[in-house]
Formats: structure tokens, C-alpha cells, sequence
């Protein structure tokens, strides 16, 4: 075997954690080295965050354009090709791929395509076609991400059961579909293919769908499901798969002590992710792995290992593509000696159903688990003019603020630009802003920011636009 290769850092995984570690210490002038097992870009770029907010675009903009009259724009019936949709889609991964792949060339990041394997706690081997290379790195940060977690039930190896990388490629749109799960992925996806004319089913095994919202905000989005052309059933266990007459699916399921069946075209599994480890020879090593064999990390993102890291999915923190970035960043300027962390209850998410949804900071279920004091605030779209313009009139922004110290603890928002206006709360909270901070802030006429405001005013008893 030849000599070991000796670099400041070996990043295993180029996804959006991966890569953005490897362009962030590059940038601090440490000597990088890539190995990434199939594309840059990750799960997000390529089969995930990216296609599927594109596929979205394209079905939003059907459903814009079917509703044109109420602005009285008059519109032939609408129609669309989903090969051109799935065209354009990869058209935008393509090109952000390519612009990740420029910026690493551009720091001499070295990229080697093939399979990262530990031998020991300080050696790597990176096996391809062409051979293998032997790294004795300075430091090692893991970014495997994680894979899709499948049902194993009757009938799971189905040629109709399909998981999210094979919905994002197909070139056509299904008669029907069910969708088993109703977290993120699942819901999105409902939204995509209900929009665009499929009939959907989403089974749900627990009490609500998007668990990370409250209930209110749950049931809130389900009054938009049926123009969507979605059925969502809730406490629902899913049985058994198997083959109808006709060649489609039939989904067998438990709801409410009753055994019932859907048939459809195709069914999507979407009950989350676990952490990417094996194949990794993470065995070989003294790193630590919990129950659900996520790396453990400290709050540097360092693992037992003093030079060993861990980011993204793969730690099995919150599994979201910004929090893997940021993990990035903080686990490299911990390597430089400049230590600080994330706080995970601040992280936002976007949920891009159709209206958008956005949430960051504590919920009222976790501030009652608490048993912290709370006052909360509902701010409907009618009361703001720039939402009735958007035909937005039954969009919501919540804001919840600490009813001892008035500080803003959590913020959710539905309907048009929730993923922009979820920044400007995220902000406040993080920086403890006090709800009388945020009436003194002038917000721009007419904009849908403006139900910021009309919030704090609320939570202060004083609302102008709305009776709170």
C-alpha cells in the first residue's frame, strides 16, 4: 500500500454540510481534501430540497394560473408537459451543481469520487474505479447524511412502492397515489402532485401531520387539502402492500380498530431518514454512535475523537440542509480554536405546501410541557392589505412571546411569504427581542411584513387591524 496521504482535513459526504466545510476551511487557508460517494450537492442539491421546491414552482404556478379569473385574468384551460417540468428541473440542479463544483476547484479543494472507509481512528482509505488513495488526515469531519427509512411490511418490494428519488424522476403524473407519512416530505409532495391533478391519499400513523407544528397550524393546512385534491387520513397504520387486478397497489391499513384498503397507482413511502453510517467502517474506529447509530457529537460538532467530526443528518440533530451548513462552519472555526455552537431550538423551517408554512422557536405544546407562561397572538391575512391583494386573505402569522418577560419565544406563519418573513422573526427571537422592540420597527406599506407588526401590537393589547 502506498504512503498515507497526509491533509488539514478529509470531509467524507459532499452534501450541504460536506461541501460547504470543505469551501469554509479551504477559505481559511487549511489544505482540504473531498470524498463524496455519488454527486456533489448531496441529497438536497440533487434528490431532495432542490428538485423537489422546483417541482413545486411549476405545479404552483398551474394552480396560480387556474385561479387567474379572481384577478380577472382570463386564461385558456390550463395545461402543462411534465417532461418540461422535470427538464426544468434538472436544468436548476444541474446548474447549482456546477457551481459548487467550480467554487471547489477554484479553492483547490481535492475531490475524489468513490467510498470513504476507516481503517483506524486515523486512517481512511478512499476507494474507486481507478484504485485507492490512504489519508492520514490532521482532521476528519463525517457527512454522510442519512438514507430513506422503509417500511418493512408485506409486500414493501413491490415494483409500485417507490421512495422520494424515484417520484422526483417520473415523467408523468399518476392517476392516484398514496402517500404514507405526513411529515415534511410527505406533505410536500401531496401538494406537488395534488396541485398538478393527481388524486392523493396521505396516511398518517400519528394524531397530526407535521409534528413540529401546533395542532392549530396542522389543522389550519388541512382545510386547503381538498382543493389540492388530498385526502388526509390520520391514525392511520399501514398494513400490507399488495397487487391489485388492475397491476396497481392496494394499501391495506388499520384506522379507528378498523382494517381498511385504498387502491392507487403508486405509493410513496416518506416516513423520514436515519443516519448514513454503515458502510463506513465506522466499526474500525473508537467514535461513538447512539441507539439510532447517529454519531455523537459535543456541541462543537466534535465527536469522542478530538479530531474527528460530525455534521448534518448523519448526527440525527435536526435534519434539515441550512442546520448541516451551519453545523459546517461551526465544526471548522472549532478545529481553528474559535469555539461556538448552534442552538437548535432556534432553527426555522419552511414547509412548502400550498399556502407555505413557516415556523421557528418553541411551540405552545412545548412551552405547556414546560409549564412556561405564554401569550399568543393570531394575525389573519384579511387584516393585512397587501395579503388580500395576493388573494391570501386566509393566511395566518402566530407569534408567542414569554408572558413573565415579554421576550418573543416563537413565531408561525402560513401563507404567502412565509419563507422570507420567518427570517425577521427568527432574528428577533434569537437576539431575545422583546415584543415592545418589535412595535417600534416601521415596516414597509403594503407587505405582508407588516402582520409582524400588527402581531406585536396584538400581544401588547393594542392591535389596530384586527380584534385580539
Amino acid at each position: 500500500m502506498e504512503s498515507k496521504r497526509v491533509t488539514d482535513l478529509l470531509v467524507i459526504g459532499g452534501g450541504p454540510g460536506g461541501y460547504v466545510a470543505a469551501l469554509y476551511a479551504a477559505k481559511k487557508g487549511l489544505k482540504v481534501t473531498l470524498i463524496e460517494k455519488r454527486f456533489i450537492g448531496g441529497t438536497c442539491l440533487n434528490i431532495g430540497c432542490i428538485p423537489t421546491k422546483a417541482l413545486w414552482k411549476s405545479a404552483a404556478l398551474v394552480k396560480e394560473i387556474q385561479e387567474a379569473s379572481l384577478f380577472g385574468v382570463l386564461t385558456e384551460p390550463v395545461s402543462y408537459d411534465m417532461k418540461a417540468i422535470q427538464n426544468r428541473k434538472t436544468i436548476v440542479v444541474d446548474q447549482l451543481v456546477e457551481g459548487v463544483g467550480y467554487l471547489l476547484k477554484s479553492l483547490n479543494v481535492e475531490v475524489h469520487f468513490g467510498t470513504a472507509t476507516f481503517v483506524d481512528d486515523e486512517t481512511v482509505i478512499m476507494k474507486n474505479d481507478s484504485g485507492y488513495l490512504s489519508y492520514k488526515p490532521k482532521n476528519i469531519i463525517i457527512a454522510t447524511g442519512a438514507k430513506v427509512r422503509r417500511l418493512k411490511i408485506s409486500g414493501s418490494d413491490l415494483p409500485f412502492i417507490i421512495d422520494s428519488e424515484k417520484l422526483l424522476s417520473i415523467d408523468h403524473v399518476p392517476s392516484s397515489m398514496v402517500i404514507i407519512g405526513g411529515g415534511i416530505i410527505g406533505m410536500e409532495f401531496a401538494f406537488i402532485f395534488g396541485m398538478l391533478g393527481c388524486k392523493v391519499t396521505v396516511l398518517e400513523m400519528m394524531p397530526q401531520i407535521l409534528p413540529m407544528l401546533d395542532k392549530d397550524i396542522a389543522l389550519r393546512l388541512i382545510r386547503y387539502t381538498k382543493a389540492a385534491n388530498i385526502t388526509v387520513i390520520q391514525q392511520a397504520e399501514v398494513q400490507k402492500y399488495t397487487k391489485a387486478l388492475d397491476g396497481g397497489a392496494e394499501v391495506h391499513y388499520l384506522h379507528n380498530g378498523e382494517t381498511k384498503k385504498i387502491n392507487c397507482e403508486l405509493v410513496l413511502e416518506a416516513i423520514g431518514r436515519i443516519p448514513s453510517t454503515d458502510h463506513l467502517g465506522i466499526e474500525n474506529t473508537h467514535v461513538m454512535l447512539d441507539q439510532n447509530k447517529a454519531i455523537t457529537i459535543n456541541k462543537q460538532m466534535k465527536t469522542n475523537l478530538a479530531h474527528i467530526y460530525a455534521i448534518g443528518d448523519v448526527t440525527n440533530k435536526v435534519q434539515l440542509a441550512h442546520v448541516a451548513s451551519h453545523q459546517a462552519i461551526v465544526a471548522v472555526d472549532a478545529m481553528l480554536g474559535k469555539n461556538h455552537s448552534i442552538d437548535y431550538a432556534l432553527i426555522p423551517s419552511v414547509i412548502f405546501t400550498q399556502p407555505e408554512i413557516a415556523c421557528v422557536g418553541m411551540t405552545e405544546v412545548a412551552l405547556k410541557a414546560a409549564n412556561i407562561a405564554y401569550k399568543v397572538t393570531k394575525v389573519p391575512g384579511s387584516a393585512n392589505g397587501k395579503a388580500m391583494i395576493e388573494n391570501e386573505s386566509t393566511s395566518l402569522l402566530k407569534l408567542i412571546e414569554d408572558e413573565k418577560t415579554g421576550v418573543l419565544i416563537g413565531a408561525q406563519i402560513m401563507g404567502a411569504g412565509a419563507e422570507n418573513l420567518i427570517a425577521t422573526l427568527g432574528l428577533a427571537i434569537q437576539q431575545k427581542q422583546k415584543t415592545a422592540d418589535l412595535k417600534n420597527i416601521v415596516f414597509a406599506h403594503p407587505t405582508t411584513a407588516e402582520m409582524i407588526h400588527e402581531a406585536a401590537l396584538g400581544l401588547l393589547g393594542e392591535s389596530i387591524h384586527y380584534a385580539s
